[in-house]
């Protein structure tokens, strides 16, 4: 890959660096917004998974309530009379998957969520301890 889009980051310290602002420590800025840039691409990639396995859940429950719905109208098919399946137990089976389906939901969300949470805050915490460390600096 070539060097010049590979690390912008760089670049942007060698351009800085050449004027030489008194009391701007421009590598440490420019790591730290590499550091903030790092955490949010992870962050991207943890929503995406989240998003990629909703996507997934979702498949599987269409793919589950269209096999079902064959079996009932295959079942159906082959009567002539009554049906050969209890309405109610259709109805409760239905009403507890789509309960079990939502609790999932719920659950891929909420740790995609915290997992997201857990990477901006930590982000934070480095990127504030950075800032006291550069103001605690003494001034040489």
């Amino acid at each position: 890959m070539n060097q010049n889009f590979s690390d912008p980051f760089s670049q942007f310290a060698a351009m800085f660096q050449q004027y030489q602002l008194p009391g701007f420590d421009v590598t440490a800025i420019m790591e730290s917004r590499r550091k903030d840039v790092e955490a949010l691409a992870a962050t991207n990639r943890v929503a995406f998974g989240g998003m990629e396995a909703l996507r997934d859940k979702q498949v599987e429950i269409l793919r589950r309530t269209l096999s079902d719905l064959e079996n009932i109208a295959k079942q159906f098919a082959n009567t002539s009379t009554q049906p050969p399946f209890n309405a109610n137990e259709v109805v409760q089976r239905a009403l507890h998957n789509a309960l079990a389906d939502m609790q999932d939901i719920a659950r891929t969300t909420q740790q995609t969520q915290a997992e997201a949470y857990a990477l901006v805050s930590k982000r934070m915490e480095d990127a504030l301890k950075e800032l006291k460390a550069s103001i605690e600096k003494p001034k040489s």
